[in-house]
């Protein structure tokens, strides 16, 4: 009795790991067919090294689990992503991976496994080694530039008037009606504003030199305020560059690759921009001065300027629109659950940990 009971516990013990433990193998047709993968250049994720063979973050992530499932596969390479998600879409491949970001367009025409890796726009902008006179113009045109300006003539117009209004009665330099009086008082104004002699021409009443002698002291006042503001903007703007954040890029000329998820991105916030074919031709134009700002993935960015462009250009340390970078698949693959499962456990391990540091520098 003891052996029939010890024996029906063993079997829902089974069933049991069955039911948590489902049957990854891949079927039949998948496991004896080399599969196709879409892949294209995208330096740490995907790179070809001198003998013609790839390299890469997502190539090792690949191959890892390639390794584990017992795959079969090779590579096709095209030259964009956009090339990758119609190969899927089509049936030339039977998957696409290297830094492909899922978006909802996308996940419309494919299918994509579990996201493994998070990252987000970043920003290439020149180092401010030379001095350039468009920070400058920039500042001066500035909305908070106006505004100081425009502060500025305003109370030296209400003086003016004020003033008028004191002496038009007693003295001949503010009569001979309306327009003449408010034109030699605003005039006034100004000149004592910027603390130049007036000589004779001024108020002679107590009311209008009390509001003359308030005027010109408080002038000096607002005038080495507005220039210690001007000064620190023209000062920041020169060291830290036109760019600064995602904030800057609507008065700057800003470049992206064409058909990627950061020019839609771009085209959703109103961003006007220059597209390129690739992202080189864009880093290019970038040092050429062509454009002010080069939007791509931070992490693509981050190793082609350290990698070829590090003395002309920098990354800024703003990460905007967070992004995912996934395996596309065609609707309804069958390799989905196989590769989601195995995915992450791959990057559960601590391979996954040293992998991305190796790659990336990151933790």
């Amino acid at each position: 009795m003891a052996l029939f009971l010890m024996a029906i516990v063993a079997c829902v013990g089974t069933g049991a790991a069955a039911q948590t433990s489902p049957d990854l193998s891949l079927p039949a047709d998948l496991s004896t067919k080399e599969i196709s993968i879409g892949i294209k250049a995208a330096p740490p994720f995907a790179f070809k090294l001198q003998d013609g063979t790839w390299s890469g973050l997502s190539i090792d992530l690949w191959q890892k689990i390639a390794g584990r499932l017992k795959l079969r596969f090779r590579y096709v390479e095209v030259p964009t992503v956009q090339d990758q998600i119609d190969g899927v879409v089509s049936g030339k491949f039977d998957a696409a991976m290297a830094a492909i970001t899922v978006t909802a367009d996308r996940e419309k025409a494919v299918d994509f496994t579990q996201p493994f890796f998070t990252t987000g726009l970043g920003i290439a902008t020149p180092l401010n080694n030379q001095p350039s006179w468009r920070p400058v113009m920039r500042a001066l045109t500035s909305f908070g530039f106006l505004q100081a300006v425009l502060a500025l003539i305003v109370i030296s117009v209400v003086v003016g008037v004020l003033i008028w209004m004191f002496e038009r009665r007693h003295n001949d330099d503010f009569g001979g009606g309306v327009a003449k009086g408010l034109f030699s008082s605003m005039w006034w104004s100004t000149i004592a504003a910027t603390q130049a002699s007036t000589g004779d021409f001024g108020p002679r009443i107590v009311p209008g030199r009390v509001l003359a002698a308030l005027w010109m002291m408080g002038s000096i006042i607002v005038i080495a305020v507005f220039t210690a503001g001007v000064t620190s903007v023209l000062t920041v703007t020169q060291m830290e560059g036109m760019v600064q954040g995602e904030s800057d890029l609507a008065a700057v000329r800003v470049g992206a690759v064409q058909n990627s998820s950061t020019a839609s991105y771009l085209d959703s916030t109103q961003i006007r921009h220059q597209d390129f074919a690739t992202i080189q031709q864009g880093l290019d134009a970038l040092r050429a001065g062509k454009v002010d700002a080069l939007v791509h993935d931070k992490p693509l960015l981050g190793w082609l300027v350290g990698q070829n462009y590090a003395t002309s250009l920098q990354v800024l340390d703003a990460t905007f629109d967070q992004q995912q970078y996934a395996i596309a698949l065609p609707l309804g693959s069958k390799l989905r659950k196989p590769l989601d499962v195995t995915l992450l456990q791959t990057m559960e391990s601590d391979w996954w940990k040293q992998a991305v540091f190796q790659y990336l520098g990151e933790k």
